[in-house]
């Protein structure tokens, strides 16, 4: 160890001596420096040659790398990690990664095959302004808007041009189409003698189809002129365009199955329509929330065109027979269970698509219910007890249409929730009527707290129609 003592004090031979050391001192600092400097050249060699590769004008911050962690899939309140051919990729956000402009708007469709009895300006009017009212276009009005804006389309036949034209006064683009492939086009035989006669509408059910072409938009949601949105259905849109990995804030009807990489279709299936056993159900056909795509639509026309619905066992001797299935309630679980499996969710009918359906085979007495359930399961749930706070979209099928004026007084499981769903659809459209510039409630005397004045008695013929003026778009 070196002693250093005050210079002033000491002898000549210990002056040499300190400034011996003192030089010593100055060439190590400036080794020490020399060092640094060369240090802080090459840095900078790297940081600029890492610049060059990447083609970009900034500094590239280079990430820290970190053990490959699994993803996991949120259902319900349990969060399990998924299996490694479960995991949904990082897709592109909202705006990127060929998604198309228009992700933000969705396309809401309904088809109008023919004109028959009912007054289909009613549902119309009513089931748009509930898409309004669930879309960021009423933001600050309600705190629960969604965060997408919506546009309405009407796909109609050319038979039903008369009654289609008046939905244009509500706000919807008209699009007039023929059915995707005429019957006598069809190649298989059972088909082209049958499809005509099949389900509700004959083959001019297909151009339901014609939903998959409005490829303008990145998610289409084709519903029937009876159905009604209560909340909006954006933890749906989210999920379908990679914006969220999770399912959390759905409903959907077998959670713990995984949700596919991509998801192309969301529906529901109608148990009611076959027996327990039957491998494919139909879907539903008043919601289908879909990915529009040409080659599907494309697919769609040739399996059509081929006609390979076999007598008594339905599409390729899968798929069928049950009511409609020759047409959109056959094709979808088709073209979604048997030709491209693991593209699509079914959502729980209780929450999506509610119809107040009885889940069982038999009859449901006193509130009671009995008999096997219908979707396989040895318990199932009973939609007709869901609160109206829990349902996001409802279907006027089994409880049949509001503009009957049908009080269902009766204090029992089948009618308790048709009558909440019933108030629900005269409620969204007293808003209407006061957006139109109208009273809020009508000169109806029948249960007017039921119907708020829009029904003067029961039956379609006491029912008092919208007011709707030409420039109500």
């Amino acid at each position: 160890m070196v002693r250093i003592t005050n210079p002033l004090s000491g002898s000549s031979k210990r002056k040499r001596s300190i400034r011996a050391l003192c030089c010593s001192m100055e060439k190590i600092l400036s080794l020490m420096v020399g060092s640094v400097l060369l240090t802080i050249s090459l840095m900078s060699i790297y940081v600029l040659s890492t610049i060059s590769e990447q083609g970009g004008g900034g500094v590239v911050a280079q990430q820290p790398h970190h053990r490959q962690t699994v993803d996991t899939v949120s259902v319900g309140d349990k969060v399990a990690p998924e299996k490694p051919s479960q995991l949904r990729p990082k897709q592109a956000p909202l705006q990127g990664g060929g998604i198309p402009k228009n992700s933000k708007v969705i396309a809401y469709t309904v088809s109008v095959t023919g004109c028959g009895n009912d007054p289909i300006t009613e549902g119309a009017a009513v089931l748009k302004h509930s898409i309004h009212r669930t879309s960021i276009q009423n933001a600050g009005n309600d705190d629960s808007v969604g965060r997408y804006d919506y546009k309405m389309y009407a796909i109609y036949h050319p038979n039903a041009k008369t009654c289609a034209m008046p939905l244009q006064n509500l706000g919807y683009t008209l699009l007039e189409r023929e059915t995707p492939v005429a019957v006598e086009d069809i190649k298989g035989d059972f088909l082209r003698k049958k499809i005509a006669s099949n389900g509700c509408c004959g083959e001019k059910e297909l151009i339901k189809l014609e939903a998959y072409t409005l490829t303008d938009h990145a998610i289409v949601v084709h519903l029937d002129l009876d159905t009604l949105i209560l909340k909006p259905m954006d933890a749906l849109f989210d999920l379908m365009l990679g914006t969220r990995l999770d399912s959390s804030g759905m409903d959907i009807m077998w959670p713990d199955e995984p949700i596919p990489n991509q998801i192309d279709a969301y529906f529901t299936r109608d148990y009611n329509m076959v027996t327990p056993t039957t491998k494919y159900k139909p879907v539903q056909g008043g919601l289908l929330v879909l990915r529009p795509s040409m080659d599907a639509y494309k697919e769609y026309v040739d399996i059509v065109r081929e006609g390979d619905f076999r007598e008594g066992k339905g599409w390729a001797g899968k798929v069928g027979p049950f009511y409609g299935s020759m047409t959109f309630q056959g094709l979808v679980p088709y073209y979604y269970d048997v030709l491209h499996p693991g593209t699509a969710v079914e959502l729980n009918r209780c929450v999506y698509n509610q119809m107040c359906d009885n889940p069982r085979t038999k009859r449901t007495v006193n509130d009671v219910v009995d008999g096997d359930c219908r979707d396989g399961r040895e318990d199932c749930e009973d939609c007709r007890s869901r609160p109206v706070s829990d349902i996001v979209t409802t279907h006027f099928t089994l409880c049949q249409k509001p503009w009957l004026c049908l009080p269902h007084l009766e204090n029992i499981i089948q009618h308790r929730l048709c009558r909440k769903l019933h108030n629900e659809w005269f409620r969204i459209r007293s808003d209407l009527e006061v957006s139109l510039g109208h009273a809020p409630r009508g000169a109806g005397k029948y249960q007017p707290d039921q119907f708020f004045g829009f029904c003067n008695r029961s039956g379609k013929e006491g029912y008092i129609p919208i007011a709707i003026p030409s420039n109500s778009s």
